[in-house]
């Protein structure tokens, strides 16, 4: 499969962890900057699942980006407060933020299919918030970053789904993948050099050999084409993703693709930075285009 075969070769160039800590002490500084949200909300039974609502300044109806933090889909990593600082960004070039945080590898009821049914809820949550608050369904995009694009992918993928997984109540105008994976199988191995430690197999409860259908409809691979234009930011996991990218076009799915420069994982996701900034900038530029109020 030329997927698993090209992100097996890019997984050689890897010697150590990939996601090293460069960018993390300005996203630190940024994020104790955020100001507070509009709204705090669950989705589900705790604050496992629940979100934070950010509204631009205007009456609206303004468009949405449901925003997905990374992490290695675990939660001895970073939570949603990793992505503050690109949720206020987003919010002050005029869009409202849905920014979830979800059940991760450590936290009971995590894993395959739940930390998957997490990300479907918060994302059908925009519908709820919609009935007392003024956001635009017709124009919502979902993004993420790391982790969160993988899992970003996949809920943009939902149409292509059967229940319980799908269609789901959003169908989003685009979905923005920052500089993660979208394949889980392929990842299996490299994750270990990626993550510090292995963690497709945990999250999935097996194997790609043990568990071939969970392994498929998490993938979102697999169900290309999924329909929905796709911006695909790409920094340390570049080479990671171009096998997708080169899938998805192939299919005819419309993808754009930015590779900021010298970028590394965690400044392409800090305003301050000029490729955080860029990154902003695109996402508010592109994630909604030629679909107006």
């Amino acid at each position: 499969m030329r997927l698993k075969t090209s992100l097996v070769l890019a997984a050689g160039l890897f010697a150590a962890p990939v996601l090293a800590q460069d960018g993390m002490k300005e996203l630190r500084a940024e994020q104790a900057a955020v100001p507070k949200p509009t709204l705090v909300e669950r989705y589900g039974t705790d604050d496992l699942r629940s979100g934070e609502l950010r509204l631009p300044a205007g009456k609206g109806p303004f468009p949405v980006v449901v925003l997905i933090h990374g992490g290695c889909w675990t939660a001895s990593f970073d939570t949603r407060a990793g992505t503050t600082p690109l949720a206020q960004a987003l919010r002050a070039r005029g869009i409202a933020v849905w920014n979830i945080e979800y059940r991760r590898l450590g936290d009971p009821g995590a894993g395959w299919p739940g930390t998957f049914d997490d990300v479907a809820k918060g994302v059908d949550h925009v519908a709820v918030l919609a009935k007392k608050h003024p956001l635009d369904l017709k124009r919502v995009a979902i993004a993420g970053h790391s982790a969160g694009a993988h899992l970003g992918l996949w809920a943009a993928s939902r149409p292509r789904l059967a229940a319980p997984h799908g269609p789901g109540a959003i169908r989003p105008v685009s979905v923005v993948a920052i500089d993660g994976p979208g394949a889980l199988a392929p990842f299996v191995g490299i994750d270990q050099q990626v993550c510090g430690q292995p963690v497709i197999v945990p999250l999935m409860g097996g194997t790609p050999a043990e568990k071939p259908d969970a392994y498929r409809i998490a993938s979102p691979a697999d169900h290309l084409p999924l329909g929905t234009r796709q911006l695909l930011v790409e920094a340390e996991l570049g080479l990671l993703m171009k096998p997708y990218a080169a899938a998805a076009k192939a299919s005819g799915d419309t993808v754009e693709e930015l590779v900021p420069p010298n970028a590394n994982h965690f400044d392409i996701i800090t305003p301050g930075s000029a490729n955080g900034k860029a990154v902003a900038d695109w996402i508010a530029a592109q994630a909604f285009a030629g679909k107006g109020k």
